[in-house]
């Protein structure tokens, strides 16, 4: 019976090991170790600037008017469609332009000095796609980065080139690819290349 409960014993120490070692496959150690949480991290300067794109969902407040306020996705157009006032140019805009543009559609026609706030509820999802476990499209999470990208992805596969990461941004027109490390910020829309190592 000695014998029996030391086998068990070495089986799960293995068993142990190759989790672990599974774990270090998919995550580099020096990226596992200064992973950030996504949901304590603040937003990136960038979303301050950030122009919104098709996908992202906004709530439009007209204060004082609930039949005028709501939320709104901005269709495959690039268009938000408003209640009175319909379409609205919202792809490559900021927040901040948005609710200039709607205010200058209600004034002087239909409100007089109208009070308008804007805010993104839901971004439109990044994507990552190469030497991941499950490449697709992600959620986005404010604040996140390259490490929490790879981590939702499942990780780095075994053939990843890991300090070859890079990123084409949603809002560069050039789509210019540009070369990212662990802490480099993820924005709405990004698309994310791990490529393949040379043995």
């Amino acid at each position: 019976m000695g014998d029996e409960m030391s086998v068990e014993r070495m089986s799960r120490r293995e068993a142990l090991k190759s989790g672990v070692a599974g774990l270090l496959i998919a995550v580099p150690l020096a990226w596992a170790s200064s992973m950030p949480a996504m949901a304590a991290a603040p937003a990136p300067e960038e979303l301050t600037a950030y122009k919104l794109g098709s996908g992202d969902k906004i709530r439009v407040t007209v204060f004082g008017h609930e039949d005028l306020s709501g939320e709104f996705e901005v269709d495959g157009s690039g268009n938000v469609s408003l209640p009175l006032i319909r379409n609205i140019k919202a792809e490559g805009l900021t927040v901040r332009q948005v609710e200039q543009a709607i205010t200058e559609r209600l004034s002087p026609d239909y409100l007089i000095n109208p009070s308008v706030s804007v805010e993104v509820l839901n971004y439109r999802p990044f994507y990552i796609y190469g030497e991941v476990t499950k490449p697709g499209s992600y959620p986005f999470v404010s604040g996140m980065t390259v490490v929490n990208a790879v981590a939702m992805a499942g990780g780095f596969t075994y053939r990843a080139r890991t300090g070859s990461v890079r990123i084409v941004r949603a809002n560069d027109p050039q789509r210019k690819p540009i070369v990212a490390d662990k802490d480099t910020p993820v924005l709405p829309g990004d698309v994310i290349e791990v490529p393949e190592r040379y043995f």
